[in-house]
C-alpha cells in the first residue's frame, strides 16, 4: 500500500471511529435500559430487552459466572434480531442440553479477552493497514475493519456483523452491540 493510500485509510479510520466513539455516552441506553459502568456484563445485559435471547443462551451454556467474573472481557453482543436471522429452529436446537458444547463454542466466539473499546480497535485496524485480527476466547479469529464509518466484523465463515452500539463500558470489560450472530468454524 503506498503512502497516499495508507494516509487515506488512516483518515477514514479516525473519522469513522470518532463518529462511532462519539456515540458512546455516560450510562448509554441499550434495549431500553441504562448500562451502568459499575455493573458487570451480566448485570447490565439482563436489563436489555434487546438481549433476552443472548441472556437465555448464556444461562443455558453455564457462562453466567464467567461473565460476572473479573475479566476484563470484550463482548460482541448479538441482539434478539440478530438471533432471529438464524435459520428457523436454530436457537431452540442450540438451547437443548445435548447441544451445550456447540452453544458454548458460539457464545465464547463473541468474547475477546481484555477490554477493547472502539478506540482500541481503531488503533489495531490502523496498525493492520485497514484490518485487525481479534482472537476470541473460543480460540478462533474475527476480522475487524471499517466500512463507511461503521465497525464491521467478519467471522470465520465469511459472515459479517456490524457494531450498532460501540464501547458500552462495564465493570469487567466492554460490550459492543452487533446486528448478526458471528459463527466460528
Amino acid at each position: 500500500m503506498n503512502r497516499r493510500n495508507l494516509l487515506a485509510v488512516a483518515v477514514a479510520l479516525m473519522f469513522g471511529f470518532s463518529a462511532l466513539h462519539a456515540s458512546a455516552q455516560k450510562d448509554p441506553m441499550v434495549g431500553g435500559a441504562a448500562m451502568y459502568p459499575t455493573k458487570n456484563i451480566v448485570e447490565n445485559a439482563v436489563n436489555s430487552k434487546d438481549h433476552t435471547t443472548l441472556v437465555a443462551a448464556v444461562k443455558a451454556a453455564g457462562l453466567v459466572d464467567t461473565l460476572e467474573g473479573p475479566g476484563p472481557f470484550t463482548v460482541f453482543a448479538p441482539t434478539n434480531e440478530a438471533f432471529d436471522k438464524l435459520p428457523a429452529g436454530t436457537v431452540d436446537t442450540l438451547l437443548k442440553p445435548e447441544n451445550l458444547a456447540t452453544l458454548k463454542k458460539i457464545l465464547t466466539y463473541h468474547v475477546v479477552a481484555g477490554k477493547l473499546t472502539s478506540k482500541d480497535i481503531a488503533k489495531k485496524i490502523k496498525a493492520g493497514g485497514g484490518k485487525a485480527t481479534l482472537t476470541t476466547v473460543e480460540g478462533g479469529t474475527l476480522t475487524a475493519m471499517m466500512d463507511g464509518g461503521k465497525l464491521v466484523l467478519t467471522d470465520e465463515k465469511d459472515g459479517t456483523s456490524t457494531v450498532t452500539i460501540a464501547s458500552v463500558i462495564q465493570s469487567n470489560g466492554v460490550i459492543h452491540v452487533v446486528d448478526t450472530v458471528l459463527m466460528p468454524n
